[in-house]
């Protein structure tokens, strides 16, 4: 909502109050400020003024030219060089007739050079244009930084004093305030009034709008039906006849364009200006050509459900396919808006309306949201309404668009008034006990002040002689229906700054450790310092993008025996998903079922500026139960594509990260967790079937690690590269984690001893069971084991590989000798020999 000041002065005193405490004081109430936007504080007092344009006569060297005659309240009338388009048409006609103000620029004053793209400052220096010398100008609302308009010159309003600095006349604020959804009864100028008012202890009386009447009844000339009253409460109608369609005045265009709306005409800017100033949305139809769909005769409205497939063209003229839950605005030819969203183009006012029924209403908000959301329509009226708007504002709503009718377009205002109100809300009392505003915000506040509190704010109420407050709500609050609702009225008028800090009044609670929350602060610190950046994406997917995670055709020759023994827990996308009732966009319309969609999305959107991505994420995915809540289970994904590192000078462009890179990542995260992992060939749905491995900790599945499936990385649009991921299940590796305990291994003071062995062992031996029998054998003195090299061909025989280690040896509390050592390396030989079938080579 944006807010502007001079509007607001009008409604409430704010005087010796300055526009950056008053924002403070919203803030802390509730209305949260978001910018100030101060403007003409930078306009010269001297060299920009108004001025009035007295006489205006062809240039004698131009045909596109004009001389113009400003009087500015100097000594005499200035001549300056112009050809500003609504100048033009003036050229020959000498001495105007009535006033014309416009802004006056002397020389050397700044503005923004209105030829230019985008905002740049010049300052004005006089020169010759086509032989005539001048030195000021007439200025454009570009020029002077008012909006982006520079098709003409600024005609302000015939009461603008001739020779007053611009600033006094056109300078202003406007407060943009961040409006929530419990306050949308600020969403409006009398709205913000009545909450300044009662922040700042001063006086307010809503305005009430006089209407200019002419004898006459709207219910002679149309007919309402409200259908499904239990969407539509309240259903009011005037008629204006005799209306002329033109430009609004400056002030309207000019408040509505710093209010964030664009002018349109006398007709659309009556309604947008009363719905600003009271928050009730209104809508103008053009009579007479409700009368042509009528066949002649009196128009009737009828407010219903729309039907299965309907359609409707709106203002945007488009055409859109309704459903049974929209409600619709129609007469006896069919619709003619969508109620609260938007009018259609079949009954839209034009410059040829001459008679306008306005429309003024109460809508469920949540069919209104709803439908919004539906049709992808937003709009100011559809914000408002889908907000929650009280029936009883319908009154002064309708009131307010008629008397800007009458002013702005020269009609004349029917007395009586169309009203279908077929379900009055029932007025809501609510009692707040005696001391319960000291009990629950820890504050003596006098019940006196917060009686007077909750008057300021308008509410109606009775102190009863035990204490107990009862407040009847007013109608332009639909959020207050509860004693709790009433005490954050009290608190937030009151000041929340002005409630005390304090201690508790008891020792502290013992201190308890948290080994979830512990290592999953583990499991951040592990990948951050691994070199990648942690991300939170959406929990909610559109099940269309998260199919894309499995191939069309999986490779079944190619999957692995050894994951039919060990079956992902949680990764198998399937399409049973827990999905939203109410969704805000397909987009977001289920609960994921894989960690691995957000961070593709995030890699596919961070690919278009850069050529890394390192990422990880810890958070849930969802599945449905046949009854109850979802199954919520805990995830930890990781994703790395790019180069490994930055291409540097002393060498060429670095290799693709890739699995090992993923399992690297891995490894680095269990080794901080103290556990001890077994890689095994694996099989996951989204990834490549010859490039993936199972992680098993304890006998427990942890997850995978694999290349990306090639099917999906093109689904995903990631290029040709790998795309390395990890999908580990949080859950197990809390359960894992929690139980072990960091401890200390001394250094061992003697020196190590250093061993290579090349065993030749079968394709199917992997070299993590290799590894595994030699620590085994070995035992605590085999401190380290690398692989350094794999071989095959000649002359290794065809089917088997050739594995090259290296050994560590130390021992904690002596030196080992050469004996020692050739005797564990001989127990491993003979030990790989028997359980794996190993040759030395």
């Amino acid at each position: 909502m944006r807010v502007v000041m001079s509007w607001l002065e009008e409604l409430v005193d704010v005087s010796g109050v300055s526009v950056s405490e008053l924002a403070d004081r919203w803030t802390l109430a509730g209305l949260e400020v978001s910018s100030i936007e101060r403007i003409g504080d930078w306009w010269d007092r001297e060299r920009l003024v108004v001025g009035n344009v007295v006489r205006v006569e062809p240039h004698p060297n131009a045909d596109r030219l004009v001389l113009a005659l400003v009087d500015y309240g100097g000594s005499e009338p200035h001549k300056v060089v112009t050809g500003a388009p609504n100048l033009l048409p003036m050229r020959e006609q000498g001495d105007l007739d009535g006033p014309m103000r416009v802004v006056f620029a002397l020389e050397g004053v700044e503005l923004f050079d209105g030829y230019k793209d985008g905002w740049v400052k010049m300052r004005l220096k006089g020169r010759k244009v086509r032989g005539i010398m001048s030195d000021a100008m007439v200025c454009s609302a570009k020029e002077i930084g008012l909006y982006d308009d520079h098709t003409g010159i600024l005609v302000l309003d015939d009461a603008a004093p001739v020779g007053a600095p611009l600033v006094d006349v056109l300078g202003d604020s406007v407060v943009d305030i961040e409006i929530t959804p419990n306050f949308a009864r600020a969403m409006n100028m009398v709205g913000i009034a009545r909450e300044t008012a009662a922040i700042l202890a001063r006086p307010f009386e809503a305005p009430e709008p006089q209407v200019p009447t002419v004898e006459g009844d709207a219910a002679e000339w149309v007919e309402i039906e409200i259908a499904d009253p239990d969407l539509c409460p309240r259903y009011m109608a005037r008629v204006i006849r005799d209306v002329t369609v033109q430009p609004s005045p400056f002030r309207v265009a000019l408040r509505l364009r710093l209010a964030g709306m664009r002018p349109i005409n006398s007709i659309v800017d009556a309604t947008n200006y009363a719905m600003l100033e009271w928050g009730e949305p209104l809508h103008a139809f053009d009579y007479d050509r409700l009368v042509e769909r009528a066949g002649g005769g009196k128009p009737r409205i009828i407010v219903r459900r729309a039907e299965q497939g309907e359609r409707m063209t709106t203002l945007d003229d488009v055409e859109r396919e309704l459903d049974s839950d929209m409600l619709l605005i129609c007469d006896t030819a069919g619709p003619v808006a969508i109620a609260g969203v938007m009018g259609g183009a079949d009954s839209e006012v034009s410059d040829e309306t001459r008679n306008v029924l306005l429309e003024a209403a109460a809508f469920d908000f949540i069919n209104v949201a709803r439908t919004s959301r539906k049709l992808r329509l937003p709009s100011e009226s559809a914000a408002r309404f889908g907000r929650g708007v009280h029936p009883a504002l319908a009154e002064a709503g309708s009131a307010s668009g008629a008397k800007y009718l009458a002013e702005l377009s020269d009609g004349e205002v029917l007395e009586g008034v169309a009203d279908d109100y077929p379900r009055p809300p029932q007025p809501v009392t609510v009692e707040l006990p005696s001391g319960e505003v000291e009990r629950v915000l820890g504050v003596p506040i006098e019940t006196e002040t917060a009686v007077e509190i909750l008057r300021r704010l308008e509410f109606d109420v009775d102190l009863a002689k035990d204490g107990t407050v009862r407040a009847t709500v007013p109608p332009h609050r639909l959020d207050v229906s509860l004693p709790a609702d009433l005490l954050e009225e009290i608190a937030r008028v009151y000041g929340y700054d002005r409630l005390p800090s304090t201690l508790l009044a008891d020792e502290l609670p013992p201190q308890r450790d948290n080994p979830r929350l512990t290592v999953e602060e583990t499991v951040r610190d592990s990948l951050v310092r691994a070199g990648l950046q942690e991300v939170i994406s959406y929990r909610l997917v559109d099940p269309d993008r998260e199919a894309m995670l499995q191939p069309a055709a999986p490779d079944e020759a190619a999957q692995s025996d050894v994951e039919a023994e060990v079956p992902s827990a949680a990764s198998t996308i399937s399409s049973d998903y827990v999905a939203l009732a109410n969704p805000i966009s397909k987009e977001r319309s289920v609960l994921r079922r894989s960690i691995l969609t957000g961070l593709l999305e995030a890699a596919a959107a961070n690919l278009r500026f850069r050529d890394r991505v390192a990422i990880f994420e810890l958070g849930p995915v969802f599945a449905p139960r046949a009854e109850g809540l979802p199954d919520e289970h805990a995830q930890l994904g990781l994703l790395l594509l790019g180069p490994v590192r930055r291409r540097g000078w002393r060498e060429g462009a670095p290799r693709p990260m890739d699995f090992f890179d993923a399992k690297g990542a891995v490894e680095t995260l269990l080794e901080y967790l103290k556990l001890q992992g077994e890689w095994s060939r694996g099989r996951h749905p989204s990834m490549h079937p010859g490039r993936t491995a199972v992680v098993i900790v304890d006998e427990q599945v942890v997850g995978h690690v694999g290349e990306l499936h090639p099917i999906v990385r093109a689904a995903w649009e990631l290029g040709d590269d790998p795309v390395a991921v990890a999908d580990l299940d949080l859950d197990v590796l809390i359960e894992l984690a929690a139980g072990t305990s960091a401890s200390f291994r001394p250094y061992s003071p003697y020196p190590p001893v250093h061993q290579d062995l090349a065993v030749v062992v079968a394709d199917n031996v992997t070299a993590a069971d290799v590894a595994a029998v030699m620590r085994r054998v070995a035992g605590p003195l085999l401190v380290d084991v690398a692989l350094f090299d794999v071989f095959r061909g000649g002359p290794v025989r065809e089917g088997f590989k050739s594995l090259a280690w290296s050994l560590t040896f130390q021992a904690p509390d002596k030196t080992l000798r050469s004996k020692h050592v050739e005797k564990m390396r001989q127990r491993i030989v003979k030990a790989l020999g028997k359980e794996l079938g190993a040759e030395l080579r």
